[in-house]
């Protein structure tokens, strides 16, 4: 009987050990995937980007308007219909700084593609090495905006359109995806659940609440 009692604590000390073990497995497991959500990867480097906020920056006004769009996101198209020209045009005329955020929250509907996350990538591509050419990138990828639950645009599209707008200097960033890890890493450290998101002078506006006018003041 003492036997018998003896081999049965091992059993359950054996089973607790191993339940630890599975425990600490699992545990740093999600600690190596948090991390690597939050991987900021490479940030570009460019006289139009922000080290700090890893916006896109255009203008020099005194009023700031930053926009957060996701390039499959077609609410966000529409956004760009309504006010993408103006918000353009007040940036070239120093009336207000444009801060563009491309970020990926629609990557579930590319098709395991990941074109939200490719496109914005991409963005900064030209960005970097084309910083002349990156709005009419910018502008391109919006004319030529996939279908959500499609595959979006292959790299060789995203590589056309930089061509296109002579960024052929980013064909090469655009394959290797380089600032991919950047883009989600963006996502998750501006806390962006939807798209479009705009901020007013460093405030979030609820637009739904019909708060958008706080940006249309700005374009007079």
């Amino acid at each position: 009987m003492a036997a018998a009692k003896s081999n049965t604590n091992w059993f359950a000390i054996g089973i607790s050990i191993a339940v630890v073990v599975v425990l600490v497995v699992l545990g740093g497991l999600v600690v190596f995937l948090n991390n690597q959500a939050n991987d900021p990867g490479t940030a570009p480097q460019s006289a139009i980007v922000n080290e700090e906020t890893g916006a896109i920056v255009f203008g020099d006004g005194e009023d700031t308007v930053d926009t957060y769009v996701d390039f499959m996101c077609p609410i966000c198209g529409d956004f760009e219909k309504s006010y993408g020209e103006q918000l353009q045009t007040a940036a070239a005329n120093g009336d207000i700084t444009l801060n563009i955020h491309p970020v990926s929250i629609l990557n579930r509907l590319s098709q395991n593609t990941e074109f939200s996350t490719r496109a914005g990538g991409a963005m900064y591509c030209v960005a970097a090495e084309a910083p002349d050419a990156t709005l009419d990138f910018f502008n391109e990828l919006f004319a030529n905006q996939p279908a959500e639950n499609s595959a979006g645009l292959s790299d060789d599209e995203l590589t056309a359109l930089a061509e296109q707008t002579g960024a052929g200097a980013a064909a090469d960033c655009i394959a290797d995806g380089t600032y991919m890890d950047f883009v989600d890493a963006q996502t998750n450290a501006h806390d962006i659940k939807g798209t479009p998101t705009v901020e007013v002078n460093g405030k979030r506006l609820d637009l739904q609440a019909g708060e958008i006018t706080e940006m249309e003041k700005l374009l007079g």
